[in-house]
């Protein structure tokens, strides 16, 4: 089968690899129908993660059809079109217990990472009764696509553990697929003002078209002012990093307000500063995480009403052998104008 291997800094090919098979009874091996680049996949390219393995397949999220299942499985059947979940969950040691998957002792985020993912054309998913999820007949395939990772991490990391409340001023920093899902699964909760910065005017107008109240370009415009011209000098209730950078924690960290929240959602590569001098007064909580998709099957009903503008989000579609191309495209998203990229495998 073709696939996407990894072999270093700066280097992935297109290779023919062996096609997988059941190594363990919990296993399922689908067929994968679409796929897509994440931010992170970008991270593993530009050599963020030091301990990837040579000849790992790249790719965590995607939908396809069942073509095999181990007989330990029971949830699912052969046929069953499915969202592959990018975290794979046990479902029974001690923090699958807590809901707490993405940190399970034999799973969390391994596809693509610790194990071969899902840039190929087929690929095996450990524990597939806890890591799948059934596609609704109403929910389009490149829709279901951002159900694998970037929306449930949105909503989780950023949303939830932001805490943000009705009548809430947000900021999220950073207006990328993840910044557009915090964005969107925000307004469940209906805060009165929510603002994006980034430094894409492209990406800001997008923004603006799916629910932002304001958007600030942090090219061209002093940001602190800009928040206070907007909500005040004290700041925004909740300011949420989705980006994975000095810069743009430190935005956060100049932005909230007494009581407010720092969500970090943005995957960083390298120490950032954390102004305790100046924080330690302001009563903020500050939280971090890796997603643990325990509200997917929420969001999977909820995407189902077609209420959600998603298909706005994708920019770029390409063949699986095109895939190196489409690489080259996210890593210029801001040239390319690129926002999701879906691959057709």
């Amino acid at each position: 089968m073709k696939a996407l291997v990894y072999h270093g800094d700066h280097n992935i090919s297109l290779e023919e690899k062996p096609k997988p098979t059941i190594i363990k009874s919990t296993d399922a091996i689908v067929k994968i129908l679409k796929t897509t680049i994440c931010g992170t996949d970008l991270g593993i390219y530009k050599g963020k993660n030091l301990y990837m393995k040579e000849g790992i397949i790249l790719g965590h999220e995607g939908v396809g059809i069942i073509e095999e299942i181990g007989e330990g499985v029971s949830q699912f059947k052969v046929g069953d079109k499915v969202i592959i979940s990018c975290i794979t969950s046990c479902g029974s040691c001690e923090y699958c217990k807590k809901q707490l998957y993405s940190h399970c002792k034999d799973g969390g985020w391994i596809l693509g990472h610790m194990i071969d993912g899902v840039q190929a054309e087929y690929a095996r998913i450990p524990y597939a009764d806890n890591s799948l999820y059934k596609i609704p007949a109403s929910i389009d395939d490149e829709i279901a696509v951002m159900l694998s990772d970037i929306l449930p991490t949105g909503h989780e990391i950023g949303v939830q553990y932001g805490n943000v409340k009705p009548g809430d001023a947000i900021a999220i920093v950073g207006a990328g697929p993840v910044g557009m899902s915090v964005l969107l699964t925000s307004q469940f909760y209906s805060p009165a003002t929510i603002i994006m910065i980034d430094l894409d005017e492209n990406r800001l107008e997008l923004a603006k078209q799916i629910g932002a109240t304001h958007t600030i370009n942090s090219a061209t415009q002093n940001v602190l002012e800009e928040i206070k011209k907007i909500v005040g000098d004290e700041g925004v209730d909740v300011a949420i990093e989705a980006v994975g950078i000095p810069q743009t924690w430190d935005i956060c960290q100049q932005i909230v307000k007494p009581g407010g929240n720092i969500a970090n959602v943005g995957v960083h590569g390298k120490k950032v500063d954390f102004q305790i001098q100046d924080l330690w007064i302001k009563n903020l909580t500050i939280t971090t995480g890796l997603v643990n998709t325990n509200t997917t099957s929420m969001l999977i009903k909820t995407v189902s009403t077609n209420k959600l503008p998603l298909n706005k989000l994708i920019t770029h579609r390409f063949g699986l052998n095109e895939i190196e191309r489409a690489y080259e495209v996210f890593l210029n998203a801001s040239t390319e104008n690129a926002m999701k990229v879906i691959v057709e495998v």
